[in-house]
């Protein structure tokens, strides 16, 4: 019975959303690498990060497009096969 209940709570068996937490917060970690900022000193890291945004004005909007481009022609396709996938069959 508490088994189930912490299972409910967490989203699923306590090692596995362990691992998946692990695996994320790598994940994340790496693009925020990419980004310039530093976990260490995070509100500077991040001050550093809009006011580089802020300078590169508009080609910044622009490599924001490109990317958010890039990575939809992957998200959406998948996103809609697995809803499609998962969509409630009707009686």
């Amino acid at each position: 019975m508490a088994n189930n209940a912490v299972t409910r709570v967490i989203g699923g068996s306590p090692l596995a959303v362990l691992g998946r937490l692990i695996l994320v917060s790598i994940l994340v970690g790496v693009v925020l690498s990419v980004l310039g900022l530093d976990p260490w000193n995070i509100l500077d890291s991040v001050r550093r990060l809009f006011e580089h945004l802020w300078d590169m004005g508009f080609d910044a909007v622009y490599w924001l497009w490109r990317y958010f481009l890039l990575g939809a022609v992957i998200v959406i396709p998948i996103w809609l096969i697995i809803r499609l996938i998962n969509a409630p069959r009707g009686r």
